[in-house]
């Protein structure tokens, strides 16, 4: 009986050290996750309102917000850096709120255990535990001034602040947790005999998709800072940081995942590198310094054009390298793998360029771009908007081999030297582009009446796709897909039917007849996605293992 006794004790004691253990984490991990707000300045009251020119537009002072009748948000923004942000929210709120609802939205559908958010929650907590030192005090200072404008019903996950402040590494945080390819981007330019006026032309496509909601509210953003230049950049409420933008001295940056090992803590975010290159960098040298300085927990490819050096180069950056590829030539091209002498023969980029679609879309875009001859803007909308394979193939309509995949959360062209850019509107790059001249927007002095911005003359018509029955059959797949998703019945030889050329229907239809335990149809479906252009070798794997198991089930009923 002692001995029982004794073992108890003993086992109670463990019991009791790991719950402390637990404990004293959970504090430890609350404690150093907490981001507090920089001091705020007084000089700026927090109880500015925002006045009404139409019920699509405001103005506060100077700064001002509207809805073009072309779908894109338009927002200018001057000041010191809590004196934006706070007007920055005041002016976009229900934008702030609204995209924090959808973001929120799509995690709840891609993780549907609430326990494992709830792990993913605290995992985020450790991961950026120092994220806001790696962060300017004007960065957090811009950021803290639009949370004010934030939702309080997301509390349980942080602060206002803390929760803006972390949504700026969340490109960053998706290559963590299982180097996800959410931002599978393409970008090219030529300038001096490769385009037809010998000017620069940069375009590209953000390939980020975070759920269609996520895409419906774009911001083209126009920032004149109390220090550096005055920039535009494609953005979204509640983000500051930069994926596409340029500066009013001709200065363009856009980004461009590659493949990364899993960090160990937080660094400086990738858009707000990017950001600080575009508000103080005037030509390659100094967006080169900008980018060494910082450190950064991913791989990033940085396409740096520069209206003064007359030329396009890529930044590439890893959380311990650093090296710049300078193609010595009138053109460039930028997928998702570096090209530079020092990183192209890292391990990550050897497996990138052997496992991913990046080396193909590059393939695809230096062949449009031979085939076209000399550049103009026309045909780098054209080339954005391509859907097929490599010499016209058809791969299916969303493959993610093509240069168009269907999943843009915008595209963007810009004339460095003119400073002239093209935003396309909606679906992905498919509606028009619309121009607007930097030149212009940053003379003016506020907004007087609610009128269109934009260069009108300078638009670009949608893409004729939009009206063929390839598109119509196209969104009925989507319609499919989501069905599946949301786990209901559909007909599979309708949903191949409906992309028959693209090898991901087949292993939709497959995967549907799989867990239907419908084995032989399954069979089908999977060999007909093997002979098809498949985007990478992790599915070429999953493709080839069901082919396998399919047999293998078939056989057992035998």
């Amino acid at each position: 009986m002692p001995k029982k006794g004794k073992i108890a004790r003993r086992l109670l004691y463990i019991f009791g050290s790991l719950i402390l253990l637990l404990l004293i984490g959970y504090a430890w991990l609350y404690s150093v996750a907490i981001a507090n707000p920089p001091p705020e300045p007084g000089n700026i009251s927090l109880q500015l309102t925002r006045k009404a020119l139409s019920p699509t537009s405001w103005t506060l002072n100077n700064n001002w917000f509207r809805k073009s009748n072309t779908g894109l948000y338009e927002m200018y923004v001057e000041g010191k850096p809590f004196q934006r942000g706070v007007i920055n929210g005041k002016l976009s709120a229900e934008l702030v709120v609204r995209q924090e609802d959808h973001f929120n939205e799509q995690i709840n559908k891609m993780v549907s255990s609430g326990t494992y958010r709830q792990f993913l929650r605290y995992f985020i907590a450790w991961f950026n535990r120092n994220l806001d030192e790696n962060i300017s005090d004007e960065y957090k200072q811009e950021i803290n001034g639009i949370s004010k404008s934030a939702s309080d019903k997301y509390q349980y996950i942080g602060s206002n602040y803390q929760r803006l402040l972390n949504y700026h590494a969340a490109h960053d945080i998706g290559h963590a947790l299982q180097n996800m390819m959410l931002v599978g981007c393409t970008s090219f330019g030529t300038w001096g005999a490769a385009s037809e006026d010998s000017t620069m032309i940069i375009g590209r496509n953000f390939d980020f998709w975070a759920g269609d909601k996520f895409a419906e509210d774009k911001i083209i953003s126009f920032e004149k800072p109390s220090e550096g230049y005055p920039f535009m950049s494609i953005t979204w409420g509640g983000f500051i940081g930069v994926v596409s933008g340029m500066n009013t001295k001709g200065l363009t940056v856009t980004i461009n995942a590659a493949k990364s090992e899993i960090p160990s803590g937080a660094a400086t975010p990738v858009s707000l590198v990017a950001r600080e290159i575009l508000q103080y960098a005037a030509n390659i040298r100094e967006a080169i310094v900008i980018a060494r300085s910082r450190k950064m927990f991913v791989s990033e490819s940085f396409l740096v054009s520069s209206a003064a050096d007359n030329k396009a180069v890529i930044i590439e950056k890893t959380p311990s390298d650093i090296d710049v590829y300078d193609p010595g030539q009138d053109h460039i091209i930028c997928t998702n793998q570096f090209q530079s002498k020092g990183l192209i023969k890292s391990k990550d980029n050897i497996e990138q360029i052997k496992e991913s679609a990046s080396p193909y879309r590059y393939q695809r875009v230096k062949q449009l771009m031979e085939a076209n001859g000399k550049n103009s803007v026309d045909k780098t909308i054209q080339l954005l908007r391509d859907t097929k394979g490599l010499n016209g193939a058809n791969i299916g309509l969303g493959n993610e081999k093509a240069v168009n995949q269907f999943i843009a959360h915008h595209s963007v062209v810009f004339e460095p030297q003119k400073l002239l850019v093209w935003v396309s509107t909606a679906p992905w790059q498919l509606g028009e582009y619309v121009a607007y001249d930097l030149n212009k927007i940053f003379a003016m002095q506020g907004l007087k009446a609610d009128e269109e911005i934009r260069e009108n003359n300078l638009t670009i018509a949608a893409d004729p796709l939009l009206k063929t029955e390839e598109f119509r059959h196209f969104q009925d797949f989507r319609e499919f897909r989501k069905r599946i998703a949301r786990g209901e019945a559909v007909n599979t030889d309708s949903l191949v039917a409906s992309n028959p050329e693209y090898y991901h229907a087949y292993v939709l239809a497959g995967d549907y007849s799989f867990n239907h335990k419908d084995y032989g149809r399954a069979l089908q479906y999977y060999k007909a996605a093997s002979i098809r252009e498949i985007a990478t070798a992790k599915e070429s794997e999953h493709i080839r293992r069901r082919i396998q198991e399919s047999g293998e089930k078939i056989s057992e009923r035998q």
